[in-house]
């Protein structure tokens, strides 16, 4: 990814990129801007919607309601959204908002949650999980915003992912594979596009790891010889996938 301009604020925005158009800025943007960083009429803000690349704005006008922001000129052309997939199942809160994070950050393209026998929360805040996928790329420079899926039972991904995901290689990250090195698993699986798979705080049941290790579209891989907390193993795994498969 080339550098970006660092020392700017990023938005994501909803609202179509072009020479001259305004738009205005969501509530909590607005009094980000205007009470929090104190900008004024005439600053600058990069702005960003996934569709039209990276554009530098300006404020147009900055009143007690509302924030009208006018974009200027592109700065970076958009880029193709990763095809990565990442399947987890939902944490207690905080760790989630951790490993979406940080999932957007190492590059994930599509946010999937799983619902396993051993989840311990199976609701998940969806607005949530959007709002800290938002901050990352806001953050770490990234042009697209990735896709949040709703939950679905991991015995529903399976069996329909032929009919959804049919060229799909799902990761299994598993404690218990006794593969090896995952280097040299990842360096065999081919050019195929990729789905990681993480379970939850109480691992995956032997009903879901026999069901997992039965599929022809399903490659097992260990972490290593550690027990990793959940949000760790995605930093993990991603990190792996990347380096061996990715876009490093």
């Amino acid at each position: 990814m080339a550098r970006y301009e660092f020392r700017m604020q990023r938005l994501f925005v909803a609202d179509d990129l072009a020479p001259g158009a305004t738009f205005k800025l969501d509530h909590h943007q607005a009094h980000y801007l205007l009470k929090v960083l104190r900008m004024s009429v005439e600053d600058n803000v990069l702005v960003f919607n996934g569709r039209h690349g990276e554009w530098r704005a300006a404020i147009a006008e900055a009143g007690k309601k509302q924030c009208v922001v006018r974009a200027i000129e592109q700065i970076r052309g958009q880029t193709e959204p990763s095809n990565l997939h990442y399947l987890f199942a939902p944490l207690k809160q905080a760790r989630l908002d951790y490993m979406v994070q940080k999932a957007v950050e190492m590059g994930v393209g599509a946010l999937r949650p799983v619902i396993t026998q051993h989840t311990q929360m199976p609701k998940i805040k969806m607005d949530r999980v959007r709002a800290n996928a938002v901050e990352a790329v806001e953050q770490c420079g990234i042009l697209s915003l990735p896709t949040v899926h709703a939950p679905v039972k991991l015995t529903d991904v399976i069996t329909n992912w032929g009919m959804t995901d049919s060229d799909r290689r799902i990761i299994f990250c598993d404690e218990d594979d006794e593969a090896g090195d995952p280097i040299s698993v990842l360096r065999d699986i081919g050019q195929n596009p990729l789905a990681v798979l993480i379970g939850p705080e109480g691992g995956f049941s032997a009903e879901e790891r026999a069901l997992l290790n039965a599929q022809e579209f399903v490659t097992s891989m260990s972490l290593g010889p550690r027990i990793l907390r959940a949000d760790t193993a995605a930093v993990s795994a991603l990190t792996l996938v990347q380096a061996v498969c990715g876009d490093w």
